[in-house]
């Protein structure tokens, strides 16, 4: 926007509560179009909600780094300073706490919007009043205004947490301070709300609106409520004044005590500040008191900069442009951040160095190298997820595979564990979040962006409900007062996904059958919680029970992770074991059900068994051809005994280990044995149909089952190749092929051959496929070609390698396919 720069710009100074903000949003309504920058990403989506009221849904947008709402027609955009679309012609632009140009982390940018964010008629900075020298340097068409505070602060003093009055924040710098002094007002005051800069901003609202509510009367916090999130917070105490700024442990400055004291007291109402400590390191000294009460504060000798348009010629050129020294004498060069610290890690590696030619792909690489580092476990954890993600960047489409993002996404998917665990999945999904909303990483980013919202939103209710119940002891009050010792008075409810309140209050989930006590509950609790639940949920189970012996077989699946099982709309029911024939596993219904009637509990058994019967017959129907054949009286005994052996490796079979009873085949058993689908290839005897996703998966499984095995890792659907043994793949070398590929490969060789020449094969077929030159040279070996100078010859008939020898076990059948796929 730089074009603008002549457009009339207006610096806004001032302390907190001021309502620099408010009019900056006033003042860019009453443009055509109009964006304001903000510090945070819970401040942008707070001003959005309240723009959204005023001018519609479709006119409005809200930009951050894992949150993007853009209307095809936005006219008006809230944004982090990061994110904002520098290449909109606006007609108003502003930008919020400019001074944070001074930060030594965030600094450059904000320092690069002061600088470079124009709008077409208007531009506003909002700011402290210490940020009026750099601006009288940096931008001195500048009018500068200043805005008095609208309400007296004043200090306190220092008073204990039992001591704070009502309606009262109290400040600490670090997740555990906050949690420990939540869990202090918890004991001395019933309980606390939480708001921290890492929380979403579903359960930062949700937190809010408890204190806003007056459910609890405290509110524990960073440092993040200092940057203009509106509260009736009529104290602010300070449990601690130092904190940890990415690089050491120091001391708060003036003006960030002021930013943060700022919050007590709202428009026309007064507020105070005061400490926990009365002496030592907490404690404010009265020059700080002074400085704070009469909003005088050093005035700011420099701004921290790096170049907003970095040279992306190349990577060494892009590392130079980012560390060039500012030309002003306000500026300095800004500490290296993240994302040069993750970008001069990939500059050393050679293939980054490889791949990142052009100034295409050296933008693409910068911007993997801006992925935040939500998760906050160092340097080296966070350049390996950025190099992985560069690496699918910058290869094939260009896009990050959509089974390995939703692989990571499933991870996440999970609401169970304590606050800290839950948070640490919300910092995760905020990672997946800023990926999906790159618009150019993802094959189709709308559709995981939706994902990712819906993930964080579920995880951010579920950290509320954790908050709350750790540090608000609103649960057993509503136990105690209702019940007393008699759980047979509980007012129990199941919620649509399978939530299990009281008087609203969460006492567990009951998923499927099986009821689960919340994780937080006490012990003293648990034993009332669960005869709770097994008094009320008697009808909820019976009318489940019902439910699954009606349901159709599309609400039915196969599990394959963990232990093999039937799932009933998503949840597990019963587990799988061997049974007396390859093709009948038994049922083994999960314990949860023991609580149903015997009716009931016989009509699920039914049910279940019935889909089993019916889901192997439909996806195994090859196999059960098979073993009628091997029954069959009048098919010819060295027929019978091929159909045997092959019914017992599952349909798939190598073909070694049979070419014996082959051998005793005559043309019109072979034909026979073809017209039940089998094909007897050059090195494998399999049904093609027994190769598609789902048949394998259910062969797989049973194997598993007979042979006691965990269940083998499925090669992705579709995949031709892989680098690990897969059901339905020949190992050859150091690559597993598709064994029905591998017959094509040597149809083609067979076909192409000319004698006993030498020749020449056409290598596009093995090309197309995916496998690699050492593996197709393998299998021509395999196959019974030598390699000669001018290509290859036959060797007159294909040398199949020997397969392992296998252990005969009475009635295991399937035992073949599982340990089929060693040999190559």
């Amino acid at each position: 926007m730089s074009q603008y720069a002549r457009s009339p710009v207006t610096a806004v100074l001032g302390p907190t509560n001021t309502g620099k903000t408010h009019l900056a949003v006033e003042r860019m309504c009453a443009h055509s179009s109009g964006m304001i920058g903000f510090p945070l990403r819970l401040l942008a989506r707070e001003v959005y909600d309240r723009v959204v009221k005023l001018k519609g849904e479709s006119q409005v947008a809200l930009i951050t780094g894992e949150e993007r709402i853009a209307p095809a027609n936005a006219r008006w955009f809230l944004c982090t300073a990061e994110s904002m679309p520098m290449e909109h012609d606006l007609a108003f632009v502003g930008l919020d706490e400019a001074q944070l140009g001074a930060d030594p982390e965030r600094g450059h940018v904000f320092t690069d919007r002061l600088l470079n964010a124009r709008g077409r008629e208007e531009t506003m900075i909002l700011g402290s009043e210490a940020l009026r020298p750099m601006l009288r340097s940096l931008t001195p068409e500048a009018e500068i205004v200043t805005r008095p505070r609208f309400s007296t602060l004043s200090y306190a003093g220092a008073k204990k947490l039992s001591r704070l009055p009502r309606r009262s924040a109290i400040v600490a710098f670090s997740a555990e301070e906050v949690y420990a002094v939540a869990e202090a007002l918890r004991r001395l005051r019933g309980g606390a709300a939480v708001v921290m800069g890492a929380l979403s901003p579903r359960t930062r609202n949700a937190q809010v609106a408890m204190f806003q509510a007056g459910e609890v009367d405290y509110l524990v916090a960073t440092d993040a409520i200092g940057m203009g999130l509106n509260m009736d917070v009529a104290h602010v105490a300070f449990a601690s004044l130092s904190k940890f700024d990415g690089r050491r442990q120091r001391r708060l400055t003036v003006a960030e005590m002021a930013q943060i004291a700022g919050r007590a007291g709202r428009h026309q109402r007064d507020g105070t500040f005061g400490t926990l400590h009365a002496e030592g390191p907490g404690a404010l000294t009265s020059e700080e008191v002074l400085a704070i009460e009469e909003h005088a504060f050093p005035a700011l000798d420099h701004l921290y900069w790096r170049s907003g348009e970095p040279d992306f010629a190349s990577v060494g050129a892009l590392i130079d442009s980012l560390e060039a020294p500012p030309v002003s004498q306000a500026l300095r060069p800004a500490p290296q951040a993240v994302d040069l610290m993750v970008l001069k890690r990939l500059a050393d590696e050679p293939w980054v160095a490889d791949r990142a030619r052009g100034a295409a792909m050296v933008r693409r690489l910068w911007a993997a190298c801006g992925l935040p580092d939500f998760r906050k476990l160092g340097p080296e954890p966070h350049t390996r997820l950025v190099s992985r993600i560069f690496g699918h960047l910058s290869e094939g489409a260009g896009h990050i595979p959509h089974t390995w993002f939703a692989e990571e996404i499933a991870r996440l998917d999970n609401v169970s564990g304590d606050v800290e665990t839950i948070a640490g999945r919300i910092a995760a999904a905020r990672i997946w979040a800023y990926v999906a909303h790159r618009q150019d990483w993802l094959a189709e980013p709308a559709i995981w962006a939706e994902r990712t919202r819906a993930l964080e939103e579920k995880l951010s209710d579920a950290l509320h409900v954790r908050l709350t119940q750790r540090f608000v002891d609103r649960r057993t009050a509503v136990l105690m007062r209702q019940i007393g010792s008699d759980a047979a008075a509980l007012p129990v409810t199941v919620g649509p996904e399978g939530e299990v309140a009281v008087e609203g209050e969460a006492i567990g989930t009951l998923s499927g059958f099986r009821f689960k006590v919340d994780a937080s509950a006490r012990g003293a609790d648990t034993r009332l919680l669960l005869a709770a639940a097994e008094r009320h949920l008697a009808t909820e189970l019976a009318t489940r029970a019902a439910a699954l012996a009606a349901a159709d077989d599309s609400e039915f699946a196969l599990v394959t992770e963990g232990e093999i099982a039937i799932a009933w709309q998503g949840q597990q029911v019963a587990r799988l074991k061997a049974g007396k024939t390859p093709l009948a596993p038994q049922i083994v219904t999960d314990r949860a059900l023991d609580a149903l009637q015997d009716i009931d509990r016989t009509r699920v058994r039914e049910r279940l068994a019935s889909w089993l019967s019916a889901s192997i017959a439909r996806h195994l129907k090859p196999v059960a051809g098979l073993e009628m054949l091997a029954k069959d009286a009048d098919a010819p005994a060295p027929l019978r005994a091929v159909a045997a052996a092959l019914a017992d490796a599952g349909g798939i079979a190598p073909r070694a280990p049979l070419d014996p009873m082959l051998a005793a085949l005559d043309s019109a058993m072979r034909h026979r044995l073809r017209r039940t689908g089998a094909a007897i290839g050059t090195l494998d005897i399999y049904d093609a149909r027994l190769l598609k996703p789902e048949p394998l998966r259910w062969t797989a499984a049973l194997t598993a089952l007979r042979t006691d095995r965990p269940m083998p890792d499925l090669a992705p659907a579709g995949a031709s190749v892989a680098d690990a043994p897969a059901p339905g793949f020949r190992m050859i070398g150091d690559q597993a092929v598709r064994i029905d590929l591998v017959e094509r490969i040597a149809r083609a060789a067979h076909d192409a051959k000319p004698g006993r020449a030498a020749f020449v094969p056409d290598p596009s077929l093995a090309t197309s496929i995916g496998i690699r030159p050492g593996t197709l040279e393998r299998l021509m070996r395999l196959l019974g070609f030598h390699a000669v100078k001018e290509g290859w010859a036959w060797r007159g008939r294909a040398r199949r390698r020997a397969e392992p020898p296998r252990v005969a076990r009475p009635g295991n059948a399937f035992a073949a396919l599982a340990d089929w796929g060693a040999g190559g």
